[in-house]
């Protein structure tokens, strides 16, 4: 057994320990799922719970909340760490959670960041949830679709918490200022409205709300009546730069991206610049960005304006050169270049299209008349026999099909009439009547040699 250190009950715990809730009463923000007559206050306040995922940000409670429900059932409470505990401890809590149950008591394993237990473990949990031996509720920062096993996730209600508003966060800091178990027994002077300043940086985490509290109270000026003053100088000492909610595997990475590329596609250029700005702030790599930029510069606009590759490869280019945050302005340039570009997916349409004819026709050989020979062989086998170069033709084109012929006459390309991919527009439709008043019969293949049909 491990030994108590002497001077273990003299270390505080952090405020955030000593003011956790402890009844749904004290519990803060979820309304839409805590407020009076929603679903899960219901379940809870008629003991009717079943096992669940709490899928949110850090620091809006997840862990508490599975703790005020263990109190509020009557549950003995068991937590696990994805990084602490193996199959071995899994297996060890579900026969000690049998055994209650055989007696009547309810087990509930809480499961914090669910998402790190590999396929195996989260297996292990499967017959014990079925059989209604413990109540599991897991907690992750992740989507549950991707991270948790389908057969687990399927036996699972999953409730979305949200982050915390910053009126939320500022009653969670008046009440740590209040409660004897925060700072209610101290006098605390702050330079202007710090608490409201730190409600804003904690971007709807209690934790860090918290925890910035007590830093810079702890930091702050002591009197010799034991009174205590915060300025805004010690604040910004222990705020060296907001820490926003970004994880660039994640899904918040995902969604980011995802903004940025359809407020580009919207033509919403303060959209586009605001998602770029949060993505490059929270760390991002420019570099990835810029490669973003630059698919979306052929994707989404194409032809429409030729120069959009241009300006997203430049600036692809200045961010590997310069990095950030010079290449800030870079990238600023090209993505309001894009937002402001007229749009055509023509080319991301037309790659799609000739994809799925190339995947159904994969074995369809290259007409022989546009083969290259190289050698004597090849030629003797009529590679490139027939073969009309443009360049000879006074019109620098010619009627000479160069699909295979199950696809002869397939179109893949649609121009739009967007910007200068109007003018592409005309260019195709002036060239396809051409080789439709010059067309001539397919070349034919037998045996390997070619009749060339075509005029030379």
């Amino acid at each position: 057994m491990e030994q108590m250190s002497f001077f273990e009950n003299e270390i505080p715990r952090p405020l955030a320990s000593r003011l956790r809730p402890e009844t749904l009463e004290e519990y803060a923000g979820q309304e839409h799922l805590l407020g009076e007559g929603k679903v899960l206050r219901r379940l809870i306040e008629s003991d009717q719970i079943s096992s669940m995922i709490l899928w949110g940000p850090p620091g809006v409670g997840k862990t508490t909340l599975a703790q005020v429900i263990a109190k509020q059932t009557k549950a003995a409470f068991v937590n696990f760490s994805a990084v602490m505990n193996g199959i071995k401890d899994i297996r060890e809590v579900m026969e000690k959670a049998e055994e209650r149950r055989h007696y009547g008591e309810k087990t509930i394993v809480f499961v914090d960041e669910i998402h790190r237990f590999n396929k195996a473990q989260q297996d292990a949990f499967l017959p014990f949830v079925e059989k209604g031996s413990i109540i599991l509720i897991g907690a992750t920062t992740e989507n549950p679709s991707f991270e948790v096993n389908g057969a687990l996730l399927s036996r699972c209600k999953v409730f979305v918490l949200k982050a915390l508003s910053t009126e939320d966060i500022r009653k969670l800091l008046d009440h740590a200022l209040t409660d004897i178990r925060g700072f209610g027994g101290q006098k605390i002077e702050f330079e202007g409205d710090i608490p409201g300043k730190i409600a804003a940086f904690a971007d709807g985490d209690a934790r860090i709300a918290l925890s910035t509290l007590e830093m810079v109270i702890l930091n702050g000026e002591i009197h010799p009546d034991g009174s205590v003053s915060v300025t805004n100088e010690n604040l910004e000492q222990c705020i060296s730069k907001k820490s926003l909610l970004y994880d660039k595997n994640g899904e918040e990475h995902y969604n980011l991206i995802s903004a940025l590329h359809k407020s580009m596609r919207n033509s919403d250029a303060d959209a586009s610049v605001y998602w770029l700005a949060r993505m490059l702030e929270a760390g991002e790599d420019p570099i990835y960005i810029a490669r973003r930029v630059t698919r979306f510069a052929s994707e989404d606009v194409g032809l429409a304006d030729t120069n959009a590759l241009q300006v997203a490869v430049a600036a692809f280019e200045a961010c590997r050169l310069i990095g950030m945050p010079e290449c800030s302005v870079h990238l600023t340039e090209a993505v309001i270049y894009m937002a402001l570009a007229p749009k055509s997916n023509a080319m991301e349409a037309a790659y799609f299209a000739a994809r799925d004819a190339a995947n159904q026709n994969m074995a369809e050989p290259v007409p022989l008349h546009i083969r290259n020979a190289p050698t004597q062989l090849m030629k003797d086998l009529d590679y490139g026999k027939g073969y009309m170069y443009a360049h000879d033709y006074e019109e620098k084109i010619t009627a000479m099909s160069c699909l295979p012929e199950s696809l002869e006459g397939s179109e893949f390309y649609t121009p739009t009439d967007q910007g200068n991919e109007k003018a592409f527009a005309k260019r195709l439709k002036e060239i396809k009547k051409w080789k439709a008043e010059h067309k001539v019969p397919y070349t034919s293949c037998t045996n390997n040699h070619i009749e060339n049909r075509l005029p030379v």
